[in-house]
C-alpha cells in the first residue's frame, strides 16, 4: 500500500504534524491532518509497514506530537528512528515557510536484544554515545512545502512537473544530510513523510526601508528582502581537524554552497559563491600542540583528484575562478604552492592567489580591494541570476568563484561577504534603487542588518566544522578588528583548541555514520579494538600526574629557602614533571580523540 501525500495543485506537501502513538511492540506515526496516513514500525525488529484499518491507536501507552521523520538507522542491537520533536519557523524560500529543527529524538527498537559478548556491549555503548552526538546536530533546515537544496536559478531552469514530484525526488543529494538515512522509507513508498534536512544555514530579514539620498535629496524607498542560504555538502563531512583536503573521488572538505537572494518590488535576484577545502590530499593531525603541522600527502592520484574536483565545480557551476586565501610562507606556503603547481595543469580554471595576512592583516581590510581589482572584470562577467514578476529570466550567474583557506571560515567568510556586497550594489543599481555611483553601505541601518546577515552565517557554518563562532567576525561587521574582537577570537581559539583536541573524535564518527561511509554489521569484527593504548584510559591520567607534579613542585620550591633537602626535593619533582611533559608531548597524537571508524581518506 503506498502512502498518499498532502496534494496541492501545483507543488508536493509533506505532512507537517504527525501524531506519534507508542505501543507496547510498536510505534503508529499519523498524519494530524489526515489520521488515516501514516505507517508502523515493529519494536521488536524495525519493521516498517503502511497502516491499515486495523492499527487502532486507542490503547498506545503514550501520545505526544511530532514534526517529521529524518529517517532509521541501525546499530548493533537494532534500530533506531530519528524524528523532529521541536521546530521553529526561521523564513520562507520562494514562498514557502522554512523551518530549522530545535531538537531531535532516536526512538530505539529491538532493545530486548542480547549481545553475544563484552566487547559487543562495549561496542553498542558507543553507538549509543554516538546517536545522542546526532541528535545534537547543529543547522538542519527543511522546509514541508518545497526543496531547499536547490538554487533559484537551478529551480527555474528546471523542466515543468518537477514541483509535483516529492520533495526528496527534487533535492539534490549533495546537500541531503539524511540522504543514507531514508532508505527504508523511500524502500516503502513513504513519500509524504520523507523530509531531506540540509544542514548549513538559512537567515531571512526583511529591510523595511532601503532608503538613500543622492545629489539631488530625492529620497527613493521600497521594501526588500535579502535571504543567505549555506548549504553544506555531505561527500565530505567532517569535523576541522578530521577531515581536510579531498579524497580520491574529488570532494572536498567543508564544501558550501552560498546563495544570497535579494526580492526587491517583484523582482528576484541570486548570486552564488562555494568554498572547499584546497583539493590535495593533505592533513593537520592533532597532536596536544596549538598549531599541529601540515602535511601534504604525495599521492599518484593527486592531479586526477585536483582535475576531479574542478570538472565537478565547472560541469555544475561553469567558469570557475579559483581564489586561494592562504598565507605564502611557513606549512600554509608550501600547501599554497603545491595547490598551485597543481593549478597549472588545468587551464580552463583560473587561479588567484591572494596572502589574506599579508595583504589585509592589523585591521587592513581596505586591502581586499586589491583582490577584487584582480578578480572584478571576470567577476562581473560571471554576472548574477535576475527574473522579474512574471518569472521572466533577465540575467543568468555564468560562473563561480570558489574561495578557500585553509579551514574555509575566516579568511574565506570575509572574503565572500564582500564580493556578495559588490554583487547587490550592481544588482540594486540595475533595478534603480541605486544609482551608477551609490552602494549600499551609504545607508548605516541596511548595511548593518547586510553585515550581521553574513556574520551569523558564518558564525553558524564554523559551529558545524570547528565547533565555536567564526573568528574574524568584527572584519565583517566593523572592517576592523577590535579589541572585544579579538578577546572574542581569543576565546573561540581557545575553545577550538579544546574540541579538537578532546572531542573531535566522537563528532567525526557520527558524521560517519549518519553520512553511511560507515555502516554497522553485527558479524564484522569490532573497530574499537585497539592495538596500543587507549587515549581516553590513559589521558586523565596523565592530567592528573601533570598536576601533581606540578603542585609538589610549587610546594618544595616554597620550602626550598628552608634545608637543602626540600630543595633537593623541589629539582625531583620539577624533573619528574617536565620528564612528563616531555612524554605527553612526544606521543601528543596518542592523547588526543581520534575517529575510530574510518580512516582520513
Amino acid at each position: 500500500m503506498e502512502i498518499q501525500p498532502h496534494s496541492v495543485s501545483d507543488h508536493f506537501k509533506l505532512w507537517s504534524e504527525l501524531e506519534l502513538h507508542e505501543f507496547q511492540h510498536k510505534f503508529v506515526i499519523k498524519a494530524v491532518e489526515s489520521p488515516d496516513q501514516g505507517f508502523s514500525i515493529r519494536r521488536s525488529d524495525g519493521t516498517i509497514e503502511p497502516l491499515n484499518g486495523d492499527d487502532a491507536s486507542t490503547n498506545s501507552i503514550r501520545v505526544s506530537t511530532i514534526y517529521g521523520v529524518v529517517g532509521t538507522i541501525r546499530s548493533l542491537a537494532g534500530t533506531h528512528v530519528l524524528v523532529i520533536t521541536s521546530r521553529k519557523e526561521v523564513g520562507s524560500y520562494v514562498g514557502f515557510p522554512v523551518f530549522r529543527v530545535m531538537a531531535l529524538k532516536f526512538l530505539s527498537c529491538n532493545e530486548a536484544l542480547r549481545l553475544p559478548n563484552n566487547q559487543g556491549k562495549r561496542d553498542e555503548a558507543y553507538f549509543r554515545t554516538l546517536l545522542r552526538v546526532i541528535e545534537s546536530t547543529p543547522g538542519l533546515y527543511y522546509s514541508y512545502e518545497t526543496d531547499i537544496t536547490l538554487s533559484l536559478q537551478r529551480r527555474f531552469k528546471l523542466t515543468e512537473g518537477r514541483m509535483s514530484k516529492p520533495i526528496w525526488k527534487q533535492a539534490d543529494p549533495r546537500f541531503v544530510w539524511n540522504r543514507n538515512i531514508l532508505e527504508e522509507l523511500i524502500e516503502n513508498k513513504l513519500d509524504g513523510f520523507i523530509i531531506p534536512l540540509l544542514q548549513g544555514n538559512i537567515l531571512n530579514l526583511f529591510i523595511p526601508c532601503l532608503s538613500f539620498q543622492t545629489g539631488q535629496l530625492k529620497l527613493k524607498t521600497s521594501p526588500a528582502t535579502i535571504i543567505l542560504i549555506s548549504r553544506r555538502c555531505t561527500r565530505r563531512l567532517g569535523t576541522r581537524m578530521w577531515r581536510r583536503g579531498a579524497n580520491l573521488e574529488g570532494d572536498t572538505a567543508n564544501f558550501i554552497e552560498t546563495e544570497q537572494l535579494l526580492e526587491f518590488e517583484g523582482f528576484k535576484s541570486s548570486l552564488l559563491q562555494i568554498r572547499g577545502s584546497i583539493p590535495l590530499i593533505w592533513e593537520q593531525i592533532v597532536d596536544l600542540s596549538y598549531k599541529p603541522r601540515l602535511n601534504v600527502i604525495a599521492h599518484e592520484e593527486t592531479s586526477k583528484v585536483v582535475e576531479r574536483h574542478f570538472h565537478d565545480i565547472v560541469q555544475r557551476y561553469g567558469e570557475t575562478i579559483a581564489v586561494d586565501l592562504t598565507d605564502k610562507h611557513g606549512d600554509e606556503g608550501q600547501l599554497s604552492a603545491a595547490f598551485a603547481a597543481e593549478m597549472q595543469k588545468l587551464p580552463n580554471v583560473r587561479y588567484v592567489s591572494f596572502d589574506f595576512h599579508h595583504h589585509c592583516g592589523k585591521s587592513n581590510l581596505e586591502n581586499i580591494q586589491v583582490l577584487y581589482d584582480q578578480v572584478s572584470e571576470d567577476f562581473e562577467k560571471q554576472g548574477y541570476f535576475l527574473v522579474d514578476a512574471e518569472g521572466k529570466i533577465l540575467s543568468e550567474q555564468k560562473g563561480i568563484i570558489r574561495s578557500n583557506c585553509i579551514d574555509c571560515l575566516d579568511r574565506t567568510n570575509v572574503t565572500q561577504s564582500y564580493l556578495a556586497q559588490k554583487s547587490l550594489d550592481a544588482q540594486l543599481q540595475r533595478l534603480g534603487e541605486l544609482s551608477s555611483m551609490e552602494c549600499i553601505s551609504i545607508s548605516n541601518e541596511d548595511f548593518e542588518i547586510f553585515k550581521t546577515l553574513w556574520v551569523e552565517q558564518g558564525d553558524e557554518i564554523s559551529l558545524e566544522y570547528a565547533g565555536t563562532h567564526a573568528l574574524k567576525r568584527d572584519l565583517v561587521r566593523y572592517g576592523k578588528q577590535t579589541m572585544a574582537g579579538l578577546i572574542e577570537d581569543g576565546l573561540s581559539s581557545i575553545s577550538r583548541y579544546f574540541l579538537n583536541n578532546f572531542q573531535d573524535g566522537i563528532r567525526q564518527d557520527a558524521m560517519d555514520l549518519i553520512s553511511g561511509r560507515y555502516t554497522v554489521n553485527i558479524n564484522n569484527p569490532s573497530p574499537f579494538r585497539q592495538n596500543g593504548f587507549e587515549s581516553f584510559s590513559y589521558l586523565p591520567v596523565a592530567s592528573a600526574l601533570l598536576i601533581g607534579g606540578l603542585t609538589a613542585t610549587s610546594i618544595t620550591l616554597n620550602q626550598a629557602g628552608r634545608n637543602a633537602q626540600s630543595f633537593l626535593s623541589s629539582i625531583i619533582c620539577a624533573s619528574a614533571t617536565a620528564g612528563m611533559m616531555a612524554l605527553v608531548k612526544a606521543n601528543g597524537r596518542q592523547f588526543c580523540s581520534r575517529p575510530r571508524l574510518c580512516g582520513l581518506l
